[in-house]
């Protein structure tokens, strides 16, 4: 069996797989808080009681936000440390992985079923050529997917793209980009705006620069439940106006970073959105503000109308890339030739 984890900032998302015949096959699944646990070992201990249930496992590979060195990285949204050697010893675990959270995205759309991908735009369905990803969830994460027409496969190459400067295009984010400099003593990154955490900065600019009104009702809510999904089901169900112009403005700032992307990797294949958020704002990411940013981009234009987006439904898409690139580097490891290992990997 393959074990296989989507570290996020708020959750640890982890499931097992079974590998055979070149296809991987779910076991059973399950999302752990991240701050209930000090370390991903007890994360994994949690999720696998059962010594007989461990001892089948020959590789694991977690998806982890940030960037991985020599089998180690820091997370970005928590305070944890992890080593890839010390997982080993720690789980009893022969092959271990870390890779970047993106980088399991990237592995994983391949074997998305038609279903669980919404195509937002068009474009061009036919073009063969690179793809970008961008996830909005608690953070932003981005990457870069290459084509080689050798292999006929994509390369997912990480990146921590989210962190670049935010970019205003309009005196409403002028004022919100001057405002958020204020109240975060300095730099704003695109995270801050095309996050969750940008979702709540937003919502806070316009209540308290742009004097939007903030109802009692909707005050209410906000302090007694998650404040993200709050705004996210009052603005899509239209029973709040400063819900709605947070969710048009994150919509609209997604959509220019994701033109960002496309341009810097020439996305002819697509551009991908993931994590947690799009798919939870279907009807704001349909309403012209994203697709109308995306396409925003000088002479340049004619290009990015040509470019399909397409929003990925299956949260567990990172799963599905972090078992593939386990199973693949495992056999790998293993000796076995790469035909033996997942079509997963190789088709990518």
């Amino acid at each position: 069996m393959i074990l296989a984890g989507d570290v996020g900032g708020t959750k640890v998302h982890l499931a097992l797989y079974n590998f055979a015949a070149g296809k991987l096959t779910p076991v059973r699944d399950h999302k752990f808080p991240a701050a209930d646990f000090n370390c991903l070992d007890d994360v994994v201990k949690a999720f696998l009681p059962d010594a007989a249930e461990k001892q089948q496992i020959a590789a694991a590979c977690f998806g982890c936000p940030g960037p991985v060195r020599d089998g180690r990285l820091k997370l970005t949204n928590l305070p944890w440390t992890l080593d890839a050697r010390d997982l080993q010893s720690s789980l009893g675990i022969e092959h271990i992985f870390l890779i970047n959270d993106l980088e399991a995205n990237g592995y994983g759309i391949p074997e998305l079923a038609e279903d669980k991908v919404f195509t937002l735009h068009t474009g061009d369905a036919s073009s063969v050529g690179h793809r970008g990803l961008v996830s909005a969830g608690t953070g932003l994460g981005e990457c870069l997917l290459i084509w080689d027409g050798k292999l006929r496969r994509h390369h997912p190459i990480p990146s921590e793209g989210g962190h670049c400067d935010f970019a205003a295009r309009n005196e409403r984010e002028v004022r919100l980009l001057n405002y958020l400099r204020t109240t975060l003593n300095g730099r704003v990154s695109f995270e801050r705006v095309v996050s969750g955490l940008g979702i709540k900065n937003v919502y806070a600019f316009l209540r308290d620069s742009e004097k939007l009104e903030e109802p009692q009702w909707l005050h209410d809510r906000m302090a007694g439940e998650d404040p993200n999904v709050v705004i996210s089901e009052c603005g899509e169900d239209g029973s709040s106006e400063i819900c709605a112009q947070t969710l048009s403005m994150f919509a609209s700032a997604f959509g220019a970073e994701a033109g960002n992307l496309a341009l810097k990797v020439l996305a002819m294949g697509g551009m991908y959105l993931g994590g947690g958020i799009a798919p939870k704002i279907l009807k704001t990411m349909q309403n012209g503000d994203f697709t109308a940013a995306f396409l925003d981009k000088g002479r340049l234009s004619p290009l990015l109308q040509s470019i399909p987006v397409r929003i990925i439904l299956d949260e567990t898409c990172a799963l599905l890339g972090a078992a593939a690139y386990a199973e693949a580097r495992a056999a790998e490891l293993s000796g076995r030739s790469e035909r033996e290992a997942s079509v997963t990997v190789r088709r990518n």
